[in-house]
């Protein structure tokens, strides 16, 4: 089994993704999720700056923050959105991360490559609560299709987008890939 996945790149990057991912998973589940109250603090960071964004382009806005399971932003006028932890994007960064350090690559563009793109995951995600705030106000019979569909869509292709320009921007290709192990 060694020797297999020291010859078979593709068995590696499993390998490694599934170590990486389950050690990040239990972590999650384990310590952050049970013992703090970073999911929370978290969704009111995403509720803040998605209030910021909503204000600043002339709506009125409310907000419910609290330490409970979920916390809501709206436009006056709407029922707004409520957001829970499965929506506060910590998979997505996850899935992202773990891709880039199993994926062959320079250690120092890892460094800065996984920040960024977690900042951006991160900015998308805001932005998505943003469109269906919006989405709740206008057209409150389509917030359940584009929460489910569309910006699932938009943001798993954006990841992808960032999974396709790491492998072919910065990733170490061929026989350099097994010397960087």
């Amino acid at each position: 089994m060694l020797v297999a996945l020291k010859q078979n790149r593709f068995l590696r990057f499993l390998f490694i993704s599934a170590f990486i991912y389950l050690l990040l998973y239990f972590v999650y589940e384990f310590v952050i999720k049970k013992y703090t109250f970073i999911d929370q603090a978290f969704i009111r960071v995403i509720i803040n700056s998605a209030n910021i964004l909503l204000q600043s382009l002339g709506y009125r806005t409310f907000t419910v923050l609290g330490d409970n399971e979920f916390q809501s932003i709206g436009i006056d006028g709407s029922n707004g959105v409520w957001i829970g932890a499965a929506c506060n994007a910590s998979t997505l960064f996850f899935l992202f991360t773990v891709y880039v350090l199993a994926y062959p690559g320079h250690q120092k563009s890892k460094i800065w490559f996984v920040p960024l793109g977690i900042l951006s995951i991160h900015l998308l995600n805001i932005l998505r609560v943003c469109a269906l705030a919006i989405i709740a106000f206008y057209k409150p019979e389509y917030l359940d299709f584009n929460h489910t569909y569309t910006f699932t869509f938009l943001v798993y292709g954006y990841i992808f987008f960032l999974w396709m320009l790491w492998s072919n921007k910065f990733a170490i290709k061929g026989e350099d890939a097994d010397k960087s192990r």
